[in-house]
């Protein structure tokens, strides 16, 4: 540090680096790709999956235009049951086939245009952040590849 007791721009560039490779997924998530996640889902997903994940009331029951209300997120839904490329389709490409039945009538919007993908990445990977160890480990079991 300098005697004013600030970082010169190129100390802070080199501890952002350090920062930054430090989180490798082969260390766990990114901590800013997770709270940009955090930030991108209160802003879009929020309103209808809840605050806390929780998805709206009676999320298996069809209101009567057909349509299912938003699911849970939480480790009482199944996001967690579904691979992270289903995931990553449902939130660019909406609900549609393949990542949907036929015929399948949905309020999710498609995100394309409007969120990157590193941007998607960074909500799923903050949604899954959320979830309990031991959901995490059973996800990973179920979605291990023989």
């Amino acid at each position: 540090m300098r005697a004013s007791g600030r970082l010169p721009a190129s100390g802070l560039v080199a501890l952002l680096a350090l920062g930054t490779a430090a989180c490798s997924e082969s260390s766990g998530p990114d901590t800013f790709g997770l709270m940009e996640g955090q930030g991108i889902y209160a802003a879009e997903c929020a309103s209808c999956h809840g605050t806390k994940l929780e998805g709206q009331a009676d999320w298996q029951t069809r209101r009567p235009d057909g349509r299912l209300p938003a699911p849970p997120h939480d480790a009482s839904g199944h996001t967690w049951h579904h691979p992270t490329e289903q995931l990553f389709a449902i939130v660019k490409f909406g609900m549609v086939p393949p990542n949907a039945p036929e015929g399948y009538v949905s309020d999710m919007p498609a995100y394309a245009g409007k969120l990157s993908d590193r941007q998607i990445h960074n909500v799923l990977a903050w949604i899954e952040s959320q979830w309990p160890a031991e959901v995490r480990q059973r996800r990973a079991e179920r979605l291990r590849k023989p």
